[in-house]
C-alpha cells in the first residue's frame, strides 16, 4: 500500500539553514473513513543542512496536535524544527531528518491506532508514510526512529512494540500508559461536563463540530469521547463509539474498558516482550510535576520492564506535561546518535 504524493513545496525558508518540505499526499488508506475526516493530508519534513543519507525520526504530535504545528518560527514561540535546525548547524546536535505526520481527526487526535470508526492511522504510518519519506528523501536504510509527547509517546510506544523492524528506536515522552490511573478521574470531569447538554454525547458533539471548545470540562468531554472512537470504536451505532462507563452513574462498563486495556501499554508491553527486547533503544520519560499523574503511571510500566527483562532507559525531570518541549530537542540528539553509531 502506497501513498501518492500530490505535491511537494517549500516552508519558510529563510529561517532554516536546512529545509522544511510540505508533502501533500492521497492516502489511499484513509479514503472514506466513517468518521469523514479528509484523506489528502500535509506531511511535513525538515531535513538538516549536511550532505549524505540520514537516519529518519518520526515525531508524533500529542491529542490536539497536527505534525504542522512543530514549524512554528515566530520568534516569540519557536516550533522544534526551526530549534533543532540551529542546534544541527550549530553542531550541538547529531543530524536526522524528522518527519512530523498529520494524524488528526475531527476528535482531536487518532492515537496513531487502527479504528473501525476513525480510519487505519497505526497502517497508515507504517505502510504509506514510512515508505514515501524513504521514496522522496535521502534516508539510511532502516536508520529510523519514533516519538513522541502524550498522546505522541503512547503511539511511540504501540507502534515500536508492534513494528520493531520498522521502528528499531523509541522514545515516549510523557505518554499515556497505566489507564486504571490516568482516565477515572477524566471520565468523572466528562460526565460533568456532558451536565449542560442533558447527559447526551450526541449533542456536545452535534455542537462540538460546529463550534470546538476545550473550555471547562470541555477537554475531558471530547478527550473521553475520541479515546472511545480510537480504543472501542462500533462504526454501526449512533455515536460510532462505545463508552466505557455508564452516563447516569459513572461506573465502569467492564465489557468496553476491557477493550481499552488491550491498548494499555502497561498490558502491552506483555504481548509484545519479544519484539521490545528486540528494539536497539527504549527511552521513557515523565516529569515529576505531571497533571495528570503519568509519573506514577510510567513508573509502574517501568516496573513491568525491568520484570520482563526489556532494555530501557527510564528518566524523570523536573517538569509538568506542559512546556517541555526541550525534551524533544534532547531526544532528537540521542535517538539519531543511536541511528548513526
Amino acid at each position: 500500500m502506497s501513498a501518492e504524493v500530490l505535491a511537494r513545496s517549500p516552508r519558510d525558508t529563510p529561517f532554516f539553514r536546512g529545509r522544511v518540505e510540505v508533502v501533500t499526499l492521497e492516502s489511499s488508506l484513509l479514503r472514506d473513513n466513517r468518521a469523514g475526516d479528509p484523506h489528502v493530508r500535509e506531511l511535513p519534513v525538515y531535513v538538516p543542512p549536511v550532505d549524505g543519507p540520514l537516519p529518519v525520526l518520526f515525531v508524533l504530535a500529542g491529542f490536539t496536535g497536527r505534525g504542522q504545528s512543530f514549524l512554528e518560527t515566530h520568534p516569540w514561540r519557536e516550533g522544534i524544527a526551526v530549534r533543532y535546525d540551529r542546534a544541527v548547524a550549530a553542531g550541538e546536535s547529531a543530524p536526522a531528518i524528522l518527519a512530523f505526520p498529520d494524524c488528526f481527526t475531527w476528535m482531536g487526535g487518532s492515537q496513531y491506532v487502527n479504528s473501525s470508526y476513525l480510519g487505519p492511522y497505526e497502517d497508515h504510518v507504517i505502510g504509506e508514510l514510512v515508505a514515501l519519506v524513504d521514496a522522496n528523501f535521502e534516508t539510511r536504510p532502516g536508520r529510523r526512529g519514533v516519538l513522541g509527547k502524550s498522546s505522541g509517546g503512547f503511539g511511540a510506544l504501540h507502534l515500536a512494540m508492534r513494528h520493531p523492524q520498522v521502528f528499531p528506536v523509541c522514545a515516549s515522552i510523557s505518554g499515556d500508559c497505566h489507564f486504571e490511573y490516568l482516565f477515572p478521574g477524566e471520565f468523572l470531569a466528562a460526565l460533568r461536563g456532558l451536565v449542560p447538554y442533558d447527559m447526551n454525547p450526541r449533542a456536545f458533539l452535534d455542537e462540538f463540530r460546529r463550534a470546538p471548545s476545550l473550555a471547562g470540562d470541555g477537554h475531558a468531554v471530547i478527550n473521553s469521547l475520541a479515546m472511545a472512537a480510537c480504543y472501542s470504536p462500533a462504526p454501526d451505532s449512533e455515536l460510532g463509539f462505545e463508552l466505557p462507563f455508564d452516563l447516569e452513574t459513572g461506573e465502569r462498563v467492564e465489557s468496553v474498558w476491557r477493550r481499552w486495556l488491550e491498548f494499555d501499554p502497561l498490558h502491552g508491553v506483555e504481548r509484545h516482550a519479544e519484539a521490545l527486547r528486540s528494539l536497539e533503544h527504549l527511552h521513557v520519560e515523565c516529569g515529576l510535576t505531571d497533571e495528570y499523574h503519568l509519573q506514577w503511571a510510567l513508573r509502574v510500566l517501568v516496573r513491568k520492564l525491568e520484570a520482563l527483562g526489556i532494555a530501557h532507559v527510564h528518566e524523570e525531570h523536573p517538569g509538568s506535561h506542559r512546556g517541555i518541549d526541550g525534551r524533544h530537542l534532547l531526544l532528537f540528539d540521542k535517538l539519531a546518535r543511536v541511528l548513526t553509531a
